[in-house]
C-alpha cells in the first residue's frame, strides 16, 4: 500500500523519530511511504544540521518525498535553513505529488 504521512500534531515528531524513521531505516514499515509533509512547528524537524533532518535526508536518498509547508517555514524564518531535500510548498504541491499514493494519513 502506497501512503503519506502529514506531520501536524505535536505528537509528529515523537511518531516519526521513534517509529516510522526507524521502521523505514530497518525496512519493517510494510507501508511503501511515499512523501511525508512537515506543517506547523514540525518544519523544525527539516532544519540543517540536527539529526532528525539526516535521518530524514536518507529516507529522501530513498525515494521518500519530503516537503514543508511553505507558510510555516516562513513565519518561522527558517528559508535559508532547511536541508536542500526539502520542497517548501502548500498542499496542492503535496497532493500534486501524492497522486498515486491510497491513503494520506495524518500524524
Amino acid at each position: 500500500m502506497k501512503v503519506a504521512y502529514i506531520a501536524l500534531t505535536n505528537l509528529a515528531q515523537y511518531i516519526l523519530v521513534n517509529m516510522v524513521i526507524p521502521q523505514l531505516e530497518e525496512g519493517k514499515h510494510v507501508a511503501d511511504v511515499k512523501g511525508i509533509f512537515f506543517v506547523h512547528d514540525n518544519v523544525y524537524m527539516l532544519v540543517k544540521g540536527t539529526d532528525t533532518a539526516e535521518r530524514i535526508r536518507s529516507l529522501y536518498k530513498k525515494g521518500v518525498y519530503i516537503q514543508a509547508c511553505d507558510q510555516c517555514t516562513f513565519m518561522r524564518n527558517l528559508g535559508d535553513s532547511l536541508i536542500e531535500e526539502a520542497v517548501v510548498g502548500c498542499f496542492p504541491n503535496f497532493y500534486e505529488a501524492m497522486k498515486d499514493v491510497e491513503q494520506l494519513i495524518t500524524i
